[in-house]
């Protein structure tokens, strides 16, 4: 085992706990906004996840799939945080 096999595994078991610690607040959250910064929080580690596999597995084309899934997500935080802000005017 190298010292890259050795970060990919610690990467994964921290981007394994960040998900689980996440998916909690999704779950626990007390207001509307934090289960949408937990959900933001959940698909940027869904990032990650993808850019360590694409290293382990030498594979590019993960890495585009990642890059998709980050803008599709800051999107839709942009577009809840629209939503909220005009609903707090009302």
């Amino acid at each position: 085992m190298n010292v890259l096999d050795g970060a990919i595994v610690l990467a994964s078991v921290m981007l394994a706990l960040a998900v689980v610690l996440a998916f909690v607040r999704v779950l626990r959250g007390p207001s509307l906004p934090d289960r949408v910064v937990a959900f933001d929080l959940m698909t940027s580690v869904a990032v990650g996840i993808m850019v360590v596999y694409s290293i382990a597995m030498e594979e590019t084309v993960f890495l585009d799939v990642a890059i998709v899934l980050a803008l599709v997500s800051f999107l839709g935080t942009v577009a809840f945080a629209r939503y909220l802000e005009r609903r707090e005017k009302k």
